[in-house]
């Protein structure tokens, strides 16, 4: 995404309007759709050398520039860890993972469950397990979806953490998954993240009568020059990401309000507490 909002800079100061003008008398086989798609950050040049061709027909020669750009490029070709899993992974997931995985800062909604950053392995198996029949899973699939689960999380402790905000709806606290003693596993495991420095809990209180949102998504934010992505579940599983402005500025409008209508950040941990008590 880097490198393609930087290729796109430079199209445009070379006096290239569209993607089809650029490579229009190029020596080098890249198509208008190909250089749209690597600008959008959704797909890779092949070749180093089809992108120093393309540096040099934008009159980029500074071997420094050069150099900084085709490293960005070998680094966006790199397998990512998750790529273990892309057997069974939803489609667009793996694109997702990477880019949480590169996040500065997460802001995040979910009505339904625990947001799966913040899940304890019980309580992940047993969200999988609950739709494995339904969703006709395969034992594989449940096991190595719960493994990718618990290895994401590694971004909250890790040496430079991702910022997390997450809000949850207080239903998707008291709706029981597996057993009670999940439960009261999974409560106990999001007072223990809340005492990070990184990891902020909202609670949405079911008597809170304000603005709800009856999907999740997720904010996923970056260091420049890299913008702001959106990412929503789809029905079945997959996973929808958008940086349009428009999105971006809609999606931050609904968590702000959310986030509004939830408790104090104070009082999550007294809330919490109580909830252990009663399950």
């Amino acid at each position: 995404m880097q490198l393609g909002r930087e290729l796109e800079r430079l199209r445009l100061q070379a006096g290239f309007k569209t993607e089809r003008e650029a490579v229009k008398d190029l020596t080098v086989s890249i198509s208008s759709s190909q250089l749209y798609r690597v600008e959008r950050g959704t797909s890779a040049f092949r070749r180093a050398s089809d992108l120093e061709a393309l540096l040099n027909h934008y009159g980029i020669t500074d071997q420094e520039d050069i150099g900084f750009l085709v490293g960005i490029h070998r680094d966006g070709l790199s397998r990512g860890w998750w790529a273990t899993y892309a057997r069974t992974m939803p489609s667009g997931m793996a694109m997702y993972i990477g880019l949480e995985d590169g996040a500065k800062a997460i802001k995040a909604w979910q009505p339904d469950v625990v947001f799966g950053l913040l899940q304890t392995r019980d309580y992940a198996r047993a969200v999988f397990e609950a739709g494995k029949q339904v969703e006709e899973r395969t034992t594989e699939f449940v096991e190595r979806g719960i493994a990718l689960r618990m290895e994401r999380q590694e971004i909250l402790t890790r040496e430079n953490p991702v910022e997390i905000r997450a809000i949850l709806d207080e239903a998707a606290l008291r709706r029981v998954m597996g057993s009670r003693e999940v439960m009261r596993g999974q409560i106990e495991h999001l007072l223990e993240l809340a005492a990070l420095a990184n990891v902020a809990i909202h609670i949405l209180p079911l008597s809170s009568p304000t603005y709800r949102a009856h999907f999740d998504f997720a904010l996923l934010e970056f260091a420049d020059p890299i913008p702001t992505v959106v990412q929503m579940d789809t029905y079945d599983g997959a996973s929808n990401l958008t940086d349009k402005d428009t999105e971006v500025w809609l999606f931050t409008r609904r968590f702000d309000a959310l986030r509004d209508g939830a408790l104090p950040l104070a009082q999550t941990p007294k809330f919490l507490q109580q909830l252990a008590r009663e399950i």
